[in-house]
């Protein structure tokens, strides 16, 4: 077989996105079926049917440790949280240096750094507070890189910590903290608050000082600042930490505590703790208009089996001993599944609709009782996990729900293999290779929007149809898009209640996690956004997070035909625009981490667009040389038709300079921003738009907007938000994979 065959000859991005990310120096499509199967025949039997992928850590990395490769297996790590020192926070940023640089992203909880303005026995009086760490953490993440890509970040906090509001707060900042995702562990009982508009009390005990730190503060207000910064920027994300700690294997394991999740929140972890992911496709198993109730359950237990295999060939290869050990103490495995959305497609059932989530409710039940009953099999030839309590196990509420007769007859005799077992991860480039929806979100859009340029430099938008709905279309000589049937739905036209209600079902039979975003459309007002997440806490989620079409913190790929419209920008490809002395001179005088830094910009008098830019720096700030380089590529991009706000998100994507995070920590007089780049593009914004004030020019008048409004570092196009991820539908790009 080849990837051809396997893909299918037309899926060419499936086929890209095989080549680029999982095949291992030019290996055929048979040797790499060798490889990532372990030379299991079931395995590769079900990967060559793609009814299961392994996560993308295995399919790219299994069996590199051979060549010398300091790789690891696992997508999903939790690091011990830092503890209220500044040893244990470095240390703690170490640790994820160390993580990130073998190809693992990770999660961290800072619930126990003390609040700001907690007394201190050193210069400082007064701690700077939790929050103020995770510009720290973020700038690791940006700093390491993943084979052409950042690490991936979760930091969280628990809801009860003083410096809550500052935390819900911090991403409102768009230069704060871009390389990770935050998330509030939320208690039932601030939950409870919030139901009854009552106090609730936020603190904080430092054990080297003794000190106490209490705040009260009104829970639902609290709440609804969570809900708007969501309906704004789309973080931060909640996690209904109970419900986290009460539904799964270990919830009356005394000695095991859940630290933290991974960055898309579907694996919560204990201290350490790692996890290896897979996934099935629902889809693959529907014939006939029918699920294979029997294949399905058959390859779940397969899937377990291979799960474990490869997490003992993994063991060595985890980047920290914490891990190791973590891993060989509880063995948490997290099976999942993809296609949803397609299988209910090719069952003629609308996602979200009673017989959907009937259907959904049962195909679950048969997951999780036949992954623990293959775990118990394998307990019996491999003996059970260290850590394993059966009579702890079999009283969990979770067990009782899920395990019938037999498999608890299993479990009782044999123990199980793995402490955790079932997830649901975004698999957002695994999906888009295969051509299916990912994880547990409905279809996005039946249509994508696509640019070409013609000859005459005109922008010319085509169509690009997800490929079931391209399948229906082609074998049902479907011309206009209205003729779809019902069962066409998409993520901006289910009811978010019904939404809630899939999640609902699906979380009832996972022990883990589900990563999961409900995508609304612009007209989702901040009170549907407090009505969804009370809504989610009262239906049993451990956790979500929203994406609102449109809002503040844009990365969602637009179906909205307007803009096949817009105008193209006038200018040919490589022409680039003359600058007359009829301009508009502005002056900034910046703070970097290195000295002062003088930016002057030139813009055009009729329009407001930036023509030139020149930075030079102050008696003690920075490369000469630099800055001149800098702002001849800032002038020439403007003068080719970038637009302003083009040219500063490439500035903001810079990262951050150690010298600049350095000065402002010690003497807090630095510019806005991480480094120079992004200082310098934040001046050129302010400078900008104080003329458009001063020009009295109409939004009209302004320069027009790009055409992708969150584009794809790899090629260009606009991006979609599923399960806590940014994926791009043209290159299979995910900054999650």
């Amino acid at each position: 077989m080849t990837v051809q065959e396997w893909l299918g000859e037309h899926n060419q991005l499936g086929i890209d996105i095989w080549q680029s990310k999982y095949c291992y120096r030019q290996e055929s499509f048979e040797e790499w079926l060798d490889r990532v199967s372990g030379g299991d025949g079931e395995v590769r039997g079900l990967i060559a049917q793609k009814k299961f992928l392994f996560g993308g850590r295995i399919l790219s990395n299994r069996g590199l440790y051979k060549d010398g490769v300091k790789v690891t297996y696992s997508n999903c790590y939790v690091l011990t949280p830092p503890e209220d020192s500044l040893e244990s926070i470095f240390d703690c940023a170490k640790k994820l240096a160390r993580t990130f640089s073998f190809g693992g992203g990770c999660g961290i909880d800072i619930s126990g750094l003390a609040p700001r303005g907690a007394m201190v026995n050193n210069t400082a009086k007064a701690t700077s507070g939790s929050v103020s760490f995770m510009d720290l953490y973020s700038m690791v993440t940006g700093l390491i890189g993943q084979n052409g890509r950042r690490g991936a970040l979760m930091i969280s906090i628990d809801c009860a910590h003083p410096d809550l509001e500052e935390f819900i707060h911090v991403k409102s900042d768009l230069t704060r903290v871009t390389k990770a995702n935050i998330s509030v562990r939320i208690s039932d009982a601030f939950m409870q608050a919030v139901k009854e508009d009552a106090d609730f009390t936020l603190h904080f005990t430092r054990k080297a000082t003794g000190e106490t730190i209490t705040k009260t503060v009104r829970a639902r207000k609290v709440f609804n600042e969570i809900a708007r910064m969501n309906w704004d920027f789309a973080e931060p994300g909640a996690l209904f930490w109970d419900r986290i700690c009460r539904w799964n294997l270990l919830s009356n394991t005394k000695e095991f505590v859940f630290a933290g999740t991974n960055p898309c929140a579907e694996e919560p972890l204990p201290a350490g703790g790692s996890c290896l992911l897979g996934s099935l496709n629902l889809a693959a198993f529907v014939k006939d208009k029918q699920f294979d109730e029997e294949a399905f359950c058959q390859a779940v237990a397969v899937s377990v089996k291979a799960l474990n295999d490869v997490l003992d060939e993994g063991l060595p290869l985890h980047p920290l001993e914490e891990q190791k050990d973590s891993v060989r103490n509880w063995r948490q495995i997290g099976l999942g599944v993809m296609g949803i959305a397609d299988m209910l497609i090719d069952l003629e059932l609308p996602y979200g609709s009673p017989e959907s989530v009937e259907l959904c409710d049962r195909i679950g039940r048969l997951m999780s009782n036949a992954a623990m009953a293959a775990s118990a099999l394998l307990a019996k030839e491999e003996g059970a996990y260290p850590k394993c309590n059966v009579a702890e196990i079999m009283q969990t509420p979770y067990f009782q729900e899920n395990a019938d007769e037999e498999t608890a007859q299993l479990v009782s005799q044999y123990g199980l293999r793995n402490s955790q077992l079932l997830t649901i991860a975004p698999t957002g480039t695994l999906s888009t290779m295969l051509g299916i929806s990912g994880g547990i979100e409905p279809v996005f859009a039946n249509y994508y929007e696509r640019k070409t340029e013609s000859l005459h430099g005109k922008d010319v938008y085509y169509k690009v149809y997800t490929p079931i709905v391209q399948q229906y279309r082609t074998a049902h000589g479907i011309v206009d898009d209205e003729e779809l049937p019902a069962w066409f739905v998409t993520a901006q036209t289910i009811d978010y209640r019904d939404r809630i209600a899939m999640q609902a079902v699906w979380q009832r039979h996972i022990d883990a996690s589900i990563s999961s975003t409900v995508n609304v459309p612009n007209s989702f007002t901040e009170e549907e956004t407090q009505a969804l997440y009370q809504l989610a806490w009262e239906k049993g989620l451990k956790g979500v997070t929203i994406f609102r079409d449109g809002c503040r913190r844009t990365g969602i790929l637009t179906v909205d035909e307007k803009k096949a419209d817009r105008e193209p920008s006038g200018l040919r490809r490589g022409e680039i625009v003359q600058v007359s002395n009829n301009v508009v001179g502005k002056k900034r005088k910046l703070m970097t981490g290195c000295g002062s830094l003088h930016c002057t910009a030139f813009f055009d008098p009729q329009t407001g667009a930036l023509l030139e830019t020149y930075l030079n720096k102050g008696s003690t700030g920075g490369c000469n040389n630099f800055m001149i380089g800098l702002s001849r590529m800032i002038s020439l991009s403007a003068r080719s038709g970038c637009d302003i706000h083009t040219i500063v998100d490439q500035l903001y994507s810079c990262g951050s300079c150690p010298s600049y995070a350095v000065r402002t920590a010690t003497k807090h007089d630095t510019s806005k921003g991480a480094c120079c780049p992004i200082a310098v593009g934040n001046a050129l914004l302010d400078m900008w738009k104080e003329l458009q004030e001063e020009l009295g020019l109409t939004e009209e008048k302004k320069e027009p907007e790009t055409d992708a409004e969150n584009p794809c570092p790899q090629c260009g196009e606009e991006l979609v938000f599923e399960g806590g991820c940014s994926i791009c539908k043209s290159c299979g790009w995910s900054g999650c994979s």
